[in-house]
């Protein structure tokens, strides 16, 4: 059993695996196993083929682009460039048909033009490369291609040295001297994907955990960066912290303990694997002390590699309310396994998104090729989440959006995906009878948003509209069929049980939570369709869908809404309510602003729960707390003071802004609804414990 201390703070348990537990992750490890996660020996050859195939071609490249630019014949036979791996694949958690995260190290002299020039028309003149797809605009510049069927993403970097070195080593410092910030977000992914399998106590365990831990994501609708949850990066980061806390636990005792710290995790305080590396080369990293936008992070994971950064700035208050959701229902599941009441399969069930809701908003775009479909999906999807913020704050927080993270397709219109959103009030908030919102202005202003596209032609095209359950198009559904409709009693009372003890399944509790949230939003798909320059495409294969209307611009988007929360409350039964108290201090050297953004509206703070990081003083939040039995009866003395308590431990220096998170402008509405669960805990904000900053002379 490993002793040695990992993180940032002593394990909570230090103990291994029991009989019934080595029979449980068995159990485990077969179900992943059945449901397809691991790639064929074949797979993983073709893989490593393509790999090295790949690397032969970016040196013959580097070489092509030294005698282009007149170097000598010796420069030219030094030159050299490498392929490194980050992401899943690095990890070694991949699927079969996943695609491969990529890096390209090349010289100082071969520059980010050189690659989406002189390389991009090698790839392209290549047989075995298809669906290439240069993206030099992105915020990480990235090639896109499948080579033999595998699919590719490359990234590229070129550093400050003449000749790149087969044995590189960029995990050190030193590989970010003298770059850009494209290099040093491109070297980022292969950084911290080292640092996080460096940081882990047992490798093969964190793998399986974070196997697990995706395949459970994906089926509950919480895996998507775009759409303000968590990618790949965040779910291993949250994973390899629980492995840390548990050096020496099984998998499954790694995600029954994943579900229980993290339904009781106190966000905004940020997850962090070793202390904050505020390094020596002058670059920003996240430290809410001096950023304004680190102040507004609702969910900080923070990066382990310098420069750190918060990998999850995407996260709204909508989504972090979802998620929280879950790994409420995930505790709960998890103790009924540990009880013999569940079996591993209950905690996979896919999240019935469509059913949950009964109002959504749905978001239909269209094109005319397969290339302008490629680029405007893109460009959409990476505004989505800008909606729900936007939908947030013109609504003050009370109306919440729940993104699906996927597109579905009508079969029968070429070049058309459709997303949707479910819609519901905010928890804690009393509905009036017959209120309203009106969000004409907030679709028109999303809209406007998307149509600044740089890249926009007249055939790229967005339409957005209410619909009711009821009126869901069947291509949604599995199979293009609708589901009959359950009986009332079977719907609010659960099919399943998870024991005696507990007679309706978390599942069918958190799909009635979500019935319960009636929102009436009437759109017209003529209104929703904003009249952009050069817009030409009709919209009358939706007006059947929602029904006609004469008006030419947004309607009665009108919101009405009730609630029933069927999370825990507090045990005096009272209704939950929100108190935010701020005492200010001297010590507190941010500069703050007057008005609607002022520090009111910061929540944030920075103790760290599950016996991490506490500071005392300068700020305080106060809201009515949940204890830990009444959210969590198993767990242990010694584990509720680590996940709710206090470390004597100092966070060392500071950590790194987000690289450019797109956000609306601030508000009241989205800052300060920090932890969405109708329980909020006590949360104190204090810079009196860190070390002081000193100025950047």
């Amino acid at each position: 059993m490993s002793n040695t201390a990992y993180g940032i703070s002593e394990p909570i348990s230090t103990g291994g695996p029991s009989e019934l537990d080595v029979v449980r992750n068995r159990e485990l490890e077969k179900f992943l196993a059945d449901a397809g996660l691991y790639e064929s020996h074949e797979e993983a050859i073709k893989r490593e083929e393509v790999l090295g195939r790949l690397d032969q071609i970016v040196k013959t490249w580097v070489k092509n682009v030294c005698r282009a630019k007149g170097f000598n014949d010796d420069l030219v036979h030094e030159a050299n460039a490498k392929i490194f791996t980050f992401g899943s694949y690095r990890l070694g958690v991949h699927g079969p048909g996943a695609d491969i995260d990529t890096l390209c190290v090349g010289p100082r002299h071969a520059m980010r033009e050189d690659f989406f020039g002189e390389l991009h028309r090698m790839l392209e003149e290549m047989p075995e490369i298809q669906e290439l797809h240069p993206v030099p605009d992105a915020h990480v510049p990235v090639m896109k291609f499948k080579f033999n069927g595998v699919s590719i993403d490359l990234l590229y970097a070129n550093v400050s040295l003449w000749v790149i070195p087969e044995d590189l080593d960029v995990s050190q410092e030193s590989i970010l001297q003298n770059v850009d910030d494209q290099t040093v977000r491109s070297l980022n992914g292969c950084r911290v994907t080292d640092q996080v399998l460096h940081l882990v106590p047992n490798i093969q365990s964190f793998r399986t955990a974070l196997r697990c831990m995706r395949l459970w994501a994906k089926r509950r609708g919480v895996y998507s960066n775009v759409t303000g949850f968590l990618g790949g990066i965040n779910w291993a980061l949250l994973v390899a912290r629980i492995c840390q806390l548990y050096p020496n636990a099984a998998p499954s005792m790694l995600v029954s303990r994943f579900f229980r710290v993290y339904s009781l995790w106190r966000w905004p305080n940020p997850v962090l694997l070793c202390p904050i590396n505020e390094g020596s080369l002058g670059l920003a990293y996240w430290d809410p002390r001096r950023n304004f936008k680190d102040r507004q992070h609702l969910m900080p994971i923070i990066t382990p590699a310098y420069p750190c950064m918060n990998s999850s700035y995407n996260v709204s208050t909508s989504t972090l309310r979802v998620m929280m959701e879950e790994f409420l229902r995930g505790n709960e599941i998890c103790e009924a396994i540990e009880a013999n009441k569940a079996s591993w399969g209950s905690l996979f069930e896919p999240f019935p998104f469509f059913e949950a809701y009964k109002n959504y908003l749905r978001i239909d775009i269209a094109t005319e090729s397969d290339d302008d479909m490629r680029q405007w999906k893109g460009w959409v999807e990476s505004r989505i989440r800008l909606l729900t913020l936007k939908i947030e704050r013109d609504t003050v927080g009370v109306l919440q959006c729940h993104p699906h993270p996927g597109e579905f397709s009508d079969k029968s219109k070429l070049f058309h995906h459709s997303y949707f959103m479910g819609l519901r009030r905010k928890q804690g908030v009393n509905p009036q009878q017959g209120e309203q919102f009106d969000i004409r202005s907030t679709v028109e202003d999303f809209k406007r948003d998307v149509y600044a596209y740089s890249f926009w032609k007249s055939s790229m095209w967005i339409h957005v509209c209410h619909v009711r359950r009821k009126d869901l198009p069947d291509f949604v559904f599995s199979g293009g069929v609708r589901p009959a409709q359950p009986a009332k009693s079977e719907s609010r009372s659960g099919s399943r049980s998870l024991g005696s003890a507990k007679t309706t399944s978390p599942d069918a509790a958190s799909s009635r939570k979500r019935k319960h949230d009636e929102v009436n939003t009437g759109f017209s798909p003529k209104d929703s369709d904003a009249s952009s320059p050069g817009e030409t495409r009709e919209l009358k294969h939706f007006e059947a869908d929602i029904g006609d209307t004469s008006s030419t611009t947004l309607v009665d988007n009108q919101v009405e809404v009730s609630i029933k929360s069927t999370l825990p409350v507090p045990a005096s039964g009272a209704a939950v309510t929100e108190t935010i108290t701020v005492v200010q201090s001297a010590e507190l050297t941010v500069s703050q602003q007057s008005g609607p953004h002022g520090v009111e509206d910061l929540g944030y703070d920075l103790e760290l729960t599950n016996g991490v990081k506490h500071f005392d003083g300068a700020d305080e939040l106060q809201t009515e707390p949940p204890t830990p039995e009444q959210i969590v009866g198993a767990a242990t003395s010694e584990e509720k003071d680590r996940i709710g308590g206090s470390s004597n431990n100092v966070l060392q220096s500071e950590g790194l802004e987000e690289l450019e998170p797109i956000e609306p402008a601030p508000s009241s509405s989205i800052a300060s609804a920090a932890f969405v669960v109708p329980q909020k805990p006590l949360i104190r904000f204090n810079f009196t414990s860190l070390r002081k900053t000193t100025e950047s002379t």
